[in-house]
């Protein structure tokens, strides 16, 4: 039996981790919360190492795991928004990156076709890590019942920095890739 599987099913399960994760937060459950979103970040890395080292990349997967990402992220920074814990400025920003890459990838799909050779940059990558880092560290900070306000306001703004980078450096990127479809469709 292959476990080829076994990637695109770690990611379905950071996505059905998204809801309890929002769920738990919403409850003050916040050890509980650290467990299930502490899984779900397991499960970032581990898909991505097993599809590479063993060679078990499938078109799937390379939709999956982006969505998966974003889908987590997404949910738990609406949370944390509603909750009061991360300011509304940042959760709204991270949205509304999500949604520009995901429009803007569909867009491409619809307009040029498959994007071959897309590949996460390494911005992109830093900022699913500050990301997860920051979600961990506020909801760390509620389990223990402290405030680290210097701390944690560097990470609100290296996590913006990062988040505004990513989503100019994912526009321009395909903007070019765009271009370059548009002017090989007319030849």
């Amino acid at each position: 039996m292959s476990l080829r599987w076994l990637p695109n099913g770690l990611c379905v399960l950071r996505m059905l981790l998204a809801l309890p994760t929002a769920w738990l937060l919403m409850h003050g459950d916040y050890w509980q919360t650290l467990a299930v979103f502490f899984i779900a970040a397991v499960t970032d890395a581990a898909d991505g190492y097993l599809a590479k080292r063993f060679g078990w990349q499938t078109e799937l997967g390379k939709a999956l795991d982006p969505l998966a990402d974003k889908l987590l992220l997404v949910i738990v920074f609406i949370t944390l928004a509603i909750l009061h814990l991360v300011p509304g400025w940042l959760a709204m920003l991270v949205v509304w990156r999500d949604v520009l890459i995901t429009g803007g990838a569909i867009a491409y799909r619809v307009l040029y076709g498959p994007i071959v050779g897309a590949a996460p940059t390494i911005i992109s990558k830093l900022n699913t890590l500050v990301q997860i880092l920051y979600v961990f560290l506020v909801v760390l900070a509620q389990a223990m019942q402290w405030s680290p306000a210097f701390g944690l306001s560097l990470l609100t703004w290296l996590t913006a920095i990062t988040t505004l980078c990513s989503g100019v450096d994912y526009v321009l990127t395909y903007s070019r890739r765009a271009v370059a479809a548009s002017r090989a469709q007319r030849q």
